[in-house]
């Protein structure tokens, strides 16, 4: 008796998304709410942000920029700012450090905000999500390709947590890779004055909680302010009744 055989096709699936240059990601328009990045000219959709990576751009944006602003810098940290790291890809960091005038200069530019091939930042930041090969491999190739000073990764995935700084040692352009991990203090390269506490990084409280207690500290030192200058008047007072002049003391 004969056997029918019935031959077994392999479908593979095929990638009917659309391939845009450099120009063309930077005029896209889309009815979704998702971002894109452009991985070698394929848009990449990026998951939606969880409260936990949320919590720690808005964390890492506060420290940076209350440090910028005490050390006088010219730069600025900014979300949602693209960096474009090849011909045909272009990414959106967590975080970017970067100068203003480079800001300035993206902004003046119709279409997307994004820092191109030799408007260098100083500074970028990924928050690992679902993707954990392309925060760790993928990226840190382009990044370290491109000439990016330091790239951080912090990574919250429970029973891997950890936050790696990847950065030019002085005259090498191979990145060094330092992990930083619970109770331990990062030290970034590109500003060695700043040092953030690992498990705040990775556990942060909320920001509005910060802005309220530092109004607070703000309010208390003018209070202590408010009583060192009644007690220097009371002082100058009682001098002037017993005929000395507090100014020429």
């Amino acid at each position: 008796m004969s056997q029918s055989v019935v031959p077994v096709v392999e479908s593979k699936q095929i990638d009917t998304s659309p391939t845009l240059t450099f120009e063309e990601y930077r005029f896209y328009q889309t009815d979704s709410d998702l971002q894109y990045e452009l991985y070698k000219g394929k848009l990449i959709s990026m998951p939606t942000a969880t409260v936990l990576h949320i919590k720690i751009c808005e964390y890492l944006v506060y420290k940076l920029q209350r440090y910028l602003a005490e050390n006088n810098l010219d730069l600025v940290a900014k979300t949602g700012l693209g960096v474009r790291t090849e011909e045909d890809t272009s990414r959106i960091p967590d975080v970017v450090v970067c100068t203003q005038s480079l800001l300035e200069q993206a902004g003046a530019r119709p279409g997307s905000g994004i820092l191109d091939f030799e408007e260098k930042p100083l500074l970028v930041i990924e928050v690992v999500s679902q993707n954990r090969r392309a925060d760790y491999v993928i990226k840190r190739a382009e990044y370290e390709l491109a000439n990016v000073p330091e790239y951080i990764i912090v990574d919250p995935t429970p029973n891997k947590e950890l936050v790696r700084l990847l950065a030019f040692p002085e005259g090498e352009d191979i990145y060094t890779q330092t992990d930083f991990r619970a109770e331990q203090q990062m030290v970034s390269v590109v500003f060695p004055n700043l040092t953030l506490s690992v498990n705040e990084i990775l556990s942060p409280p909320l920001v509005e909680g910060l802005i309220k207690a530092e109004q607070a500290r703000f309010q208390e030192l003018e209070q202590q302010a408010a009583v060192e200058r009644q007690r220097a008047e009371r002082l100058a007072a009682k001098l002037r009744e017993l005929g000395v002049d507090p100014d020429r003391i």
